[in-house]
């Protein structure tokens, strides 16, 4: 099982970030029907108000599980996720993805 963290940096503007969660809510049902997922979800900073904490808040940071990098790979290219991403292309900056594994097995 892979663990994947996609950090989506939003141009400036809360309506940028609120125009790009909004189109994942519409296809996450869809995503998680596919096969080999077992999570995605978008996250944003909560505003905490502690020193040690860390925030971006024009980003999104999709949280998701996926059996292998095949089944990722298959996510990409549905067209869905191509719609996607030509329906927030003028919203998103840039995207950073980690495929993460289980340090301690």
């Amino acid at each position: 099982m892979l663990t994947v963290i996609a950090e989506i940096r939003t141009r400036p503007g809360q309506h940028h970030r609120k125009n790009v969660v909004d189109a994942f809510a519409k296809i996450i049902p869809i995503v998680l029907e596919e096969e080999g997922c077992f999570g995605y979800a978008p996250l944003v900073d909560h505003n905490a108000q502690v020193a040690f904490q860390t925030t971006a808040p024009d980003s999104i940071f999709m949280v998701e599980k996926w059996e292998s990098v095949a089944h990722l790979e298959a996510h990409l290219a549905t067209p869905h996720m191509k719609n996607h991403s030509a329906a927030v292309k003028d919203d998103v900056l840039d995207i950073h993805i980690h495929i993460l594994e289980d340090a301690i097995k």
